[in-house]
This record gives structure tokens, C-alpha cells and sequence, in this order.
């Protein structure tokens, strides 16, 4: 059975999978990083990760990488980051893997990752139309039309944390103002947290606890962030008029406190019967990255070089 690493590289850690065909776990690892530590030491973590997943299975012949950032996947190269990501932009990380570990590497978007990933095994199993928003550190966003996935001409499509929800807000790192990023990511959901309670929340699990218990602060938080996502949803909606809508990413993990509020905004309207959590978890990038090397690389000749990252 042939088998592929899928690599997912967050702001936090660097996750991957040894993953075969038919979509079954062989290994997994993983890394905490601070991005803000910059390039050379999120490559380091990714190397001791891939490294631990090589060990455990040899036989592996190529790596699939999911990274954030507007990835062109026939280079493998990282043609936009924010400082998220620090020293990231440029960066040709397919090539990087290729050298390093003389495998046949591919790389991609985070988001289209996850999307890739849950149309395979997930929440988007069954349908060719597909929509999915990422909720994290920052705001990610892919599509899918009749089953292929929309990079655009910039490999920036499905951007939709870079569209702007409130034209003149908050400034944007990407040197926008008024972006759905600063409103429904988790970063945002801190600041929105301190601005409405008067009170500092170092992680977004803290805010939705003090939520669960009824705190009327807490609450007033997630009235909001529901809202907002709500506005961002329905301009999706009648954007793609997708068969689905998926929801992923970190925030999701907490969904009991806050996905009741957000399906309240929806109430009556076509959204309530297409929008789905994400099934996959935080691990859906991996799978998504996975599946991406198995299918580059599928149709290859026995005997090519390890080395081509197509």
C-alpha cells in the first residue's frame, strides 16, 4: 500500500501524518513552533517532524506540505505571506523538502489543504461544490467547483480572510483595513474579548470557559463574533451558491458554546441547511496535503527522480 506524509505548518506547530491510500493513519507527529521565531527555525521543526515520520515508516516516497500563504503549486514556491509567518514569502518550500529528504515533494495553501482533505474524508464527502473557511490564528478560506479546487490566477482564491467586512476598520498586517481576519479569527476573538470584558484572555479556550459558565461578558463576545461570521457566511453564499460550507480550524473545537449562536443568525435562510463543522479537526491539512502528493505524483513512471517536485 502506498504510502505519503502530509505536513500541515501553523503559527503554533507544525503537524503530519503518514497517511496511505485509502486514507488509514500509519504515524503522526508533531511540533510546537512560534512563527514569530521566523523562518530558519519553523523549517528546523519541519525537518525534525518529517525526520520522526521517516523513521517510523521508510518506505514513504513523497510529502505533501500545507502551509499558509499563497503557495503556486507547480513551483512549490510561497509567493505571499504575511508577517504570520515570518521571512516565509519566497520561500520555494517544495524544492526545500525535495533537497532535504530526497523525496518527491508538492506543496499548497493551508486552506485548500483542509478543504482537499475533508472532500476526501470529511464533512465534504459527496459533493463537488464546496466551500471552507478556516478559523484560527488568522482567517483562511478555499473553494471547490464541479470537484477541482479554485487557486485562482494569483493562487490567491477562496482569500475570503482578506476580503473586507467593515470598509475603514481595523488595519489589516496584509495593509488593508476593515478585514474579516480582524473580526471572526481567534486573534480577533482575544481583542474582542478584552475590548467588550476588560479582560485579558491569552487563549480563546479561556474566553469560551468563562462562556460556558454564563458569563454575560463572554457571552456578549460570541453574540458578536456570531454575527459577523454570519454576514461573512452569507456573502459566501450568494457568491459560490455552494452544495456546502464548511467551518474549520481552531475555533471549531470549541463549536458547543458558540455554533448554536451562529445557526441562530442563520435561522430561515439557505445557509442553515449547507453549513457543517469541519470532521477532520486540526488535522485536516495534513489529509488534504496527503492526498495532494498522491495524486501529483500518481502517474509518475517507475524510476523517476525522488528529487522532481513538478
Amino acid at each position: 500500500m502506498r504510502q505519503v506524509i502530509g505536513v500541515d505548518i501553523g503559527g503554533t506547530a507544525v503537524k503530519g501524518l503518514v497517511i496511505d491510500e485509502t486514507g488509514a493513519v500509519w504515524a503522526a507527529a508533531r511540533r510546537d513552533t512560534d512563527a514569530r521565531q521566523g523562518r530558519e527555525a519553523i523549517l528546523g521543526k519541519l525537518e525534525a517532524l518529517v525526520s520522526e515520520l521517516l523513521e517510523a515508516s521508510p518506505l514513504v516516497q513523497e510529502i505533501g506540505i500545507a502551509s499558509a500563504g499563497r503557495v503556486n503549486t507547480d513551483t512549490g514556491q510561497v509567493v505571499y505571506a504575511t508577517d504570520n509567518l515570518q521571512g516565509w514569502q519566497g520561500l520555494h518550500l517544495a524544492k526545500w523538502a525535495a533537497d532535504t529528504f530526497r523525496l518527491q515533494a508538492v506543496s499548497d495553501n493551508d486552506a485548500n489543504a483542509a478543504l482537499l482533505g475533508e472532500a476526501w474524508l470529511g464533512a465534504g464527502r459527496g459533493h463537488r461544490d464546496i466551500v471552507m473557511l478556516t478559523l484560527g490564528t488568522g482567517v483562511g478560506g478555499a473553494y471547490m467547483i464541479h470537484g477541482a479546487l479554485g487557486r485562482g490566477f494569483h493562487w490567491s482564491g477562496g482569500e475570503f480572510g482578506h476580503s473586507v467586512l467593515v470598509p475603514g476598520g481595523l488595519p489589516c498586517n496584509c495593509g488593508k483595513q476593515g478585514c474579516v481576519e480582524q473580526y471572526v479569527s481567534g486573534s480577533a476573538l482575544l481583542r474582542l474579548g478584552l475590548e467588550l470584558t476588560g479582560r485579558t484572555y491569552e487563549h480563546g479556550s479561556e474566553l469560551m470557559a468563562d462562556a460556558r459558565m454564563g458569563d454575560s461578558g463572554a457571552l456578549r463576545v460570541l453574540e458578536r463574533f456570531a454575527a459577523d461570521l454570519a454576514v461573512v457566511l452569507g456573502n459566501i453564499g450568494v457568491t459560490f451558491d455552494p452544495a456546502r460550507i464548511i467551518i474549520g480550524g481552531g475555533i471549531i473545537h470549541e463549536r458547543e458554546i458558540w455554533w448554536p449562536l451562529l445557526k441562530n443568525k442563520l435561522k430561515g435562510g439557505a445557509l442553515w441547511d449547507i453549513l457543517a463543522a469541519a470532521e477532520l479537526g486540526n488535522r485536516a491539512g495534513c489529509f488534504g496535503a496527503a492526498k495532494l502528493a498522491l495524486e501529483r505524483f500518481r502517474q509518475l513512471p517507475a524510476g523517476s527522480e525522488k528529487e522532481d517536485t513538478a
